[in-house]
């Protein structure tokens, strides 16, 4: 799949430099059911549809806060993920990123102090696509030094689950009520029947492209996009949606309330781990985590409201987990990518390289 960008208009000086309680309102809403229909959003938030609806696409133009898609990351199955990190030579780590940003296999960028200039987030449909990818893109890209690859096995939380914190308890559950249910992904017959249906694999993909710039494209515009049927294309984006597409309402980090990253690499005794990520997906800072093959069994993406918090953080992680050993760790100084969505350095999304949809091996007929 060739790589496509589109730019997200945002006028220099568009946008809240803050957000209000409606703003924060909406887009929690959205990171619980991203399709949400302003009817709903609106009923729940006890404000006019039409209201929030503007709140959000203004939130939307000024590159504040959008719904992206991208695709299942738990599954192996579904995608293979690669977390890289990379050196590159002094002095030229933000023409790397931005090179490395360019290609749609790479679903995030970050550039970091510490241990390693950059850390890289690269998707594929198997183990033999992942070395190819990575082979191709780091060899062909000018100011790489070195890489290592850990190979995510497992994504037990990511960034989707993430939540501002902004409803209260019935707000919630109006919203978790009506959001359409994830259903365990396809085995590997009907995953291959569905790949092999007329014209299956390009639909899908056509449709994560679409939903990668605009999550919350209605049916009849992604039909007119794809030049499919409405039913075929209500049928596959329901499909699509329920086992090998995810859904996800992110916002500018710097309005969070969490301005800083930082990245953990880990170890814990193979016994304890999946005990051990379980403790971390319930940590608040926590935005997302990996269990990995390599010299550090975990990875872990937090968010940090002070630089002070970095050394914190990992304290109360080893009183709450004796057993964890953190071995390394890098604070992110920039993101340049961020699940597709290109970021200036306000975190501001300025443009989308829409991400691929990884078919995995094909199966002989």
């Amino acid at each position: 799949m060739e790589m496509q960008s589109s730019a997200t208009h945002r006028p220099d000086q568009a946008g809240p430099a803050v957000l209000d309680e409606l703003d924060r309102g909406v887009v929690h809403a959205l990171q619980i059911h991203p399709r949400a229909p302003w009817t709903l959003v609106g009923e729940v938030l006890g404000v006019n549809p039409v209201t929030a609806a503007r709140r959000w696409q203004r939130l939307e133009d000024a590159g504040l806060a959008w719904v992206t898609a991208y695709p299942q990351l738990s599954d192996p199955r579904i995608v293979v993920t690669g977390i890289v990190e990379v050196d590159t030579e002094p002095g030229i780590g933000e023409d790397v990123a931005k090179a490395l940003a360019a290609d749609p296999s790479v679903a995030n960028v970050k550039l970091t102090a510490g241990g390693r200039d950059l850390v890289a987030a690269v998707q594929a449909g198997g183990l033999e696509e992942l070395a190819r990818l990575t082979t191709l893109l780091f060899r062909g890209t000018p100011g790489v030094r070195a890489t290592r690859t850990h190979v995510a096995t497992g994504v037990p939380t990511e960034g989707s689950r993430w939540r501002l914190r902004s409803l209260d308890a019935a707000q919630c559950a109006r919203l978790e009520e009506a959001r359409p249910h994830e259903s365990a992904p396809p085995d590997a017959t009907v995953a291959e029947q569905a790949r092999s249906a007329p014209g299956g694999d390009a639909l899908d993909a056509r449709l994560l492209e679409l939903l990668c710039t605009d999550g919350r494209m209605s049916v009849p515009d992604l039909a007119t996009a794809t030049g499919g049927g409405l039913t075929t294309v209500r049928r596959r984006l329901g499909a699509l949606l329920a086992s090998r597409v995810r859904l996800r309402c992110d916002l500018a980090r710097p309005l969070s309330g969490w301005p800083l990253s930082a990245v953990y690499f880990a170890s814990v005794p193979a016994q304890h781990l999946q005990e051990t990520v379980g403790v971390l997906s319930g940590v608040q800072e926590v935005r997302s985590c990996s269990i990995t093959a390599g010299p550090h069994n975990v990875v872990i993406d937090v968010w940090l409201r002070t630089l002070a918090d970095v050394h914190a953080f990992e304290a109360h992680l080893s009183r709450r987990l004796p057993r964890l050993a953190i071995d390394d760790r890098s604070v992110v100084l920039r993101t340049a990518k961020h699940m597709g969505r290109l970021l200036d350095r306000d975190g501001r999304c300025v443009g989308v390289v829409p991400l691929r949809l990884p078919q995995g091996p094909r199966r002989p007929s």
